[in-house]
């Protein structure tokens, strides 16, 4: 799977086009002018419009007012290799989650969260269709078994993209699809099993509460398991999609965040702000409508892509 991460600065810039356009045009107009106090309460009020979050504001803001101290003549181009600078330092600071290894003969299970509309599935299905080709044998679990939608949805994917389904009826049991995907993957020597889960409402706690049925489920039949949990949340939703990410991970320990839609916002600066806060690894960011729309999330490409052209 190591290939995987070697993805291209272009394709994540090309995703990041309308919040990089956003920061480098304010921000560059801002740092060509004195850096007094109405300049820096402008760059507040910038970067918060980024959905970049009050703890990173704040340290960005320190950050700049340190750099114009240690060098008073620098340039917008300068400020800006700063806050990239500062911005990578954050994201590459050491995660508080890992990743567990399945045992021999058991197949790596990732289990798919996240709240309806986030584009849950169809990521499930751009992340099938990398690791089938990274050589993976994956077998995807449809146990999003309240939406019927969703077990079509799959199906349809998994014939044009070539892997094996996992699925039953509308209404039944979730946990007994990823039971009966589990007993396969271990009989048919599948690499890689991928688990949609219905789409839950963080007010809802009873439905949180079967995501922790699904662990229990996976722990039984190895104690390892779940390898990983992946949370799907929408970029556009900014502040909204760390409190889904905060809720998640109380009911469900994450152990990545996959951004959806990151296209199609200017609040592209969420990623920073998640991992800030909660140090759950940003996995991938998903952009378009094609299978293959998706791109690991690489720190320095991201941050290139969000102050620079």
């Amino acid at each position: 799977m190591f290939s995987l991460f070697k993805t291209g600065f272009q394709k994540i810039k090309n995703a990041l086009t309308k919040t990089g356009s956003f920061l480098k045009k304010e921000l560059k107009a801002l740092f060509l002018k004195p850096l007094n106090v109405e300049t820096l309460e402008n760059l507040e009020k910038v970067l918060y419009e980024a959905d970049l979050g009050s703890t990173i504001v704040s340290d960005f803001i320190e950050r700049i007012q340190h750099f114009h101290k240690e060098d008073p003549k620098a340039s917008p181009e300068d400020y800006l290799k700063e806050l990239q600078k500062r911005s990578q330092e954050i994201l590459e600071e050491l995660p508080i989650v890992s990743s567990r290894t399945p045992p021999i003969g058991y197949s790596k299970l990732i289990i798919i969260v996240g709240v309806n509309g986030a584009g849950k599935t169809t990521t499930l299905a751009k992340l099938a269709n990398l690791y089938k080709s990274e050589g993976e044998k994956v077998l995807i679990a449809a146990g999003d078994t309240f939406r019927a939608a969703a077990i079509e949805q799959l199906e349809l994917w998994s014939q044009k993209i070539g892997v094996d389904l996992v699925k039953t009826q509308t209404g039944a049991d979730s946990s007994g699809v990823l039971y009966d995907a589990l007993m396969k993957g271990k009989a048919k020597d599948y690499s890689l099993i991928l688990c949609d889960t219905a789409g839950r409402l963080e007010s809802k706690t009873d439905l949180m509460r079967e995501l922790e049925k699904l662990t229990r489920i996976a722990h039984k039949f190895d104690e390892t398991a779940p390898h990983e949990t992946y949370l799907i949340v929408d970029a556009s939703l900014g502040q909204t999609a760390l409190e889904q990410a905060r809720i998640f991970h109380k009911f469900t320990p994450l152990t990545g965040i996959i951004l959806t839609k990151i296209d199609g916002s200017a609040k592209g600066g969420i990623a920073l702000s998640i991992y800030r806060e909660l140090k759950i690894p940003i996995k991938f960011i998903t952009f378009g409508e094609k299978i293959d729309d998706i791109a690991p999330f690489d720190p320095e490409a991201y941050t290139k892509a969000l102050f620079f052209d």
